[in-house]
């Protein structure tokens, strides 16, 4: 497939459906569900993607997803993580207070001190089977309150979430290839 290469990262917090998500984007899996298993490290995803342009023509697109254990334990890891990542994907279960309270952290380490521009950052907001999903937006920092927030309920509307994902990579794409302008620019002037 022709198109541009886009290693993704999907950070997280810990415990919030982010492998089952990872899953169904990559099309690894149809079915949702299944015993909780906490990702180890990290799980590199390589798929090819259709993201949707800015004029909501389709792109194709190699993606390498990352999903990335949220336990503090494996912290050490996560700055070789980081390396090279275009983009960062940072989910949350709205049901546990303890993850609004980490999103800054997360935002903070893997977003906003990489440089990235608020277009290569998504907040997903997970909602678990069975748990009364509520799709008002939580409250957020001001500065994570800038990004797109995606609500995500893989039992009700899978393909919305789909569809967010492809235009985020689009956005991210797009972010990319004026970088590359940019730079080409200032090596030619």
């Amino acid at each position: 497939m022709s198109g541009s290469s886009l290693p993704t990262m999907l950070c997280f917090t810990f415990q919030c459906g982010k492998t089952v998500l990872a899953n169904f984007l990559s099309d690894t899996t149809e079915t949702v569900g299944g015993e909780y298993s906490p990702t180890q490290g990290v799980r590199i995803l390589e798929f090819e993607c259709q993201s949707l342009g800015g004029s909501g023509k389709s792109v194709g697109c190699e993606v390498e997803l990352w999903d990335c254990a949220g336990d503090a334990k494996f912290e050490s890891c996560w700055p070789a993580l980081m390396k090279d990542a275009n983009g960062v994907i940072i989910m949350f279960n709205p049901d546990m207070p303890s993850h609004l309270k980490e999103l800054e952290m997360w935002y903070s380490s893997f977003g906003s001190s990489q440089g990235m521009q608020d277009s290569q950052c998504l907040l997903i907001e997970h909602h678990k089977p069975g748990s009364g999903a509520e799709n008002g937006r939580p409250a957020l920092a001001s500065q994570l309150s800038k990004l797109t927030l995606v609500h995500s309920n893989l039992e009700e509307d899978p393909e919305a979430l789909r569809q967010e994902f492809r235009q985020y990579l689009g956005s991210v794409a797009k972010t990319l290839s004026e970088s590359r302008e940019r730079e080409e620019m200032s090596i030619i002037t």
